[in-house]
């Protein structure tokens, strides 16, 4: 049974004493599986992603990578919430609302008009009825 990419990968990290560059993971990875110039090109995005995903890897910064395990989860961890904090203000929510509303805005007064359009058509319709029985008579 042949290995996976990322099992290369494994095998080569853990190897290494310090972290290693995606580019030197990559191409011992290429050359275990036997994959072709093609090959590889097809499949390097998916196996950075398959990279980034995997438990066993972290990544440092500037393209570096090492095993997870040899790292204080405080070194490795990416606090979210300080990444969310910066984005979302309540002046945002509020700015964002006066915009959906203003957007809002244009299409009710389309459909207000799109109904006085048409009650201005009934009452016409009616209007000729009303004459077309009179000339009746």
């Amino acid at each position: 049974m042949s290995k996976s990419l990322l099992d290369y990968a494994y095998d080569y990290v853990s190897a290494q004493s310090q972290q290693s560059k995606f580019q030197d993971i990559w191409a011992y990875c290429v050359k275990e599986a036997g994959l072709s110039e093609e090959e590889a090109a097809a499949k390097v995005s998916r196996f950075y992603t398959n990279l980034m995903l995997d438990g066993r890897f972290v990544t440092l910064g500037e393209n570096e990578w090492d095993l997870r395990i040899r790292h204080k989860f405080e070194k490795v961890h990416i606090d979210m919430s300080e990444v969310y904090s910066d984005v979302e203000t309540s002046y945002d929510d509020s700015e964002e609302e006066e915009e959906e509303a203003e957007y809002n805005k244009a299409f009710e007064d389309e459909e207000e008009q799109k109904e006085e359009d048409f009650n201005s058509e009934e009452e016409e319709s009616e209007e000729s009825e009303e004459e077309k029985e009179d000339n009746e008579f």
